[in-house]
This record gives structure tokens, sequence and C-alpha cells, in this order.
């Protein structure tokens, strides 16, 4: 056989292999996906919108850590069950778009008042929290996403780090958060405590949740770069972690969590943008709720109309 051929037979060998590799990651990635049903229908809810929308979250389970664990993290020992993290991802023709719902958002929850938007979790689960933003929003969920503190931190480490850059030093005590001003290489302990701290942090809820869409951009740049994909040794344990970290919707399989994960990144490389649901004002106190930050309805009417229609987001009134 002349060179030509031989190097033509090795190159169409690598290409099968390559394609058998990614076949069957995809088919092992589809059995390892932990679901919920957070989906489910009930009377009212909004139809559906043009584009995808995800509700992603970000739960601050303490159930599965040890007691070392708590300590280290800086977590505590609350057993209530609240949200830390509530994003609704959207992409379509316009977008991608990450927006941000303070976990201090005032909003009704079904059945059970007005109160934060975390409480909705704490009531009901991941029915009640969606039918809650649903409600708020006017989207109607296309996905749902999870991640607990322990997945969070198990992903990170996997990751081998993500790389932040802070503009004016961060430290919290409560969180464990102590960073000077400047770029960190931080593990998955660390930016733990960078998306937890607010304490310290004169914007409170609105700081913390600028630093959420920081750390998720850093995620999905670092799991969808060529040093991760292009790499099988490393490409096979993140998968595993992300998997292992994630609890998603029932409808939800392996190819939405690519679109999901290219998403972020692009929005991570500047193709789209992240923002806040537009807030009245900050530190309101509330009857049975302490501090909630309000939002602007009218400028929430027209951020969550344009998604809905899959239009440009405003310019104006988001940050």
């Amino acid at each position: 056989m002349s060179w030509p051929k031989r190097i033509l037979v090795a190159v169409l060998a690598l290409v099968v292999l390559f394609v058998a590799f990614v076949a069957g990651l995809y088919l092992w990635a589809g059995t390892q996906t932990h679901t919920v049903a957070a989906l489910a229908g009930y009377a009212g809810r909004p139809a559906a919108g043009k584009g995808t929308d995800w509700l992603l979250v970000g739960s601050d389970s303490r159930a599965h850590l040890t007691a070392r664990q708590r300590r280290d993290l800086h977590v505590g020992n609350d057993k209530g069950l609240n949200t830390d993290t509530v994003m609704v991802l959207h992409y379509g023709d316009s977008g991608p778009y990450l927006v941000s719902l303070p976990r201090d958002s005032y909003v009704p929850i079904p059945g059970h008042g007005t109160n934060k938007i975390n409480a909705a979790y704490a009531l009901g689960g991941p029915k009640l929290l969606t039918r809650t933003v649903e409600q708020a929003t006017g989207l109607r969920m296309s996905h749902y996403a999870e991640v607990d503190f322990l997945g969070f931190v198990d992903l990170v480490n996997t990751l081998g780090g993500v790389r932040l850059c802070l503009p004016e030093p961060l430290r919290d005590e409560r969180s464990g958060a102590d960073f000077g001003r400047g770029c960190h290489d931080m593990n998955g302990t660390q930016a733990l405590a960078y998306v937890r701290a607010r304490y310290r942090d004169p914007r409170g809820d609105l700081g913390r949740v600028e630093r959420q869409q920081r750390f998720s951009g850093a995620v999905a740049d670092r799991t969808l770069g060529a040093s991760v994909l292009l790499n099988p040794f490393r490409l096979v344990p993140v998968v595993d972690a992300g998997l292992s970290a994630l609890t998603v919707d029932e409808g939800t399989g392996v190819w939405d969590l690519g679109r999901m994960g290219w998403s972020m990144k692009r929005i991570a490389d500047g193709g789209g943008r992240s923002v806040t649901v537009p807030v009245a004002g900050s530190g309101q106190e509330r009857p049975g709720a302490g501090d909630v930050l309000v939002w602007d309805e009218a400028g929430a009417r027209r951020l969550f109309d344009a998604l809905r229609a899959d239009r440009p987001i405003p310019t104006s009134g988001t940050n």
C-alpha cells in the first residue's frame, strides 16, 4: 500500500474512532441525567412563546453535606431549602439572554400570598418555583435545570478551577469570600464563596446576581473550550461531573443540555447579554418577608414581553 493510501486509511480510522467515541459518550450521557417533575401542567399556565426558555436554579440544599463539608463551605446548618440562584436563559432568533431574578424579589407565590421568590422552592419544590416564575414573568418555561452546593464545587474542581476577575476587593465572613481586587484562579470552594457573598456587598442581592452571571459564563467558557472538548481524558470527567451536578426536568435530553451550555458560552464570549430584571428599589420592608426587592413593573413587562416574542431585549431599564 502506498504512503498516501496509508495516510488516508489512518485518517479514516481516526474519524471512525472519533465518531464512535462521540456517539458512545452521547448515549452514555443520556443514561446519567437526574430528572424531576418540574414542569407539570396547571390551569392558567402561560402559552408558549417563541424561542426556548430555561429556568436555571442553584439550590442551597445541605442534605448531602457532612458536618465538615458544611463548615469548609461556610454554608451553615440551615435545614430549610431555598434557592440561592434563579435565572431565566432565553435563546432563539434573538439572544441568547441570561436574566437574573434576585432571590429577594417580592412576587406572588400561588397559594401562599406574596413573598421572596426563593421561598417558593422551600414551600413547594421545583413545581411551585417554576409556576411562580411563569406567573411572575408570563414566560412558559421549556426546560428546568438545578444544581446544589456539592455538585457546584465538584464541577468547578473537575474543570481545574475557573478564573474570575474582581473590580474591587470582596470579603464576606459568612460566605468565606476573601479576595483582593484583580483576577483569581478559584477552586470549587472559593467559587462558591464568591457567588454566595452578599452581606458585605453594598449592593446586596443585586451585586450577588452579577457575580453569579460572571461565574456562569466562566464555567460555560471553560467547559466548552478546546482544552476540554478536544481532550477525551478531560472531557469525560467534566461531562460526568456536570451531569452528576444537574437535576433537570423529565423532558430534557443531552442535546438540550448541549444547546443550553453553548448559549451560555456565547453570552460569555460577548454574543449575548446578561441582565437583571429591573427593580424599583432595594431594602424595602414587607411584613413577614423582611427586606425585599420590588420589580419595576413597566421595565419588567417590557423585558419579558420581548423575550416572549423572541425580540431583542430593551437596552434601557436593565443592567
